[in-house]
């Protein structure tokens, strides 16, 4: 019987992509200037951190 995850999980690389995506989406959101970019930066700091991981290196704020 195969085995089902009732997760899927992905790479860091696929999940940095995933936020570079939606960073890109909130760009173009039905909301205001300052919730984009809010949202936009969210998701740019997270991408960042997750290739920051792969890299092996620590992320400075």
């Amino acid at each position: 019987m195969a085995k089902s995850r009732l997760f899927l999980t992905l790479t860091p690389s696929k999940r940095a992509a995933a936020h570079r995506a939606m960073a890109k989406a909130a760009l173009f959101a039905n909301a205001s200037a300052s919730v984009r970019l809010k949202r936009y930066n969210d998701h740019i700091e997270k991408a960042c951190r997750l290739e920051a991981v792969i890299v092996g290196q620590e992320v400075q704020s």
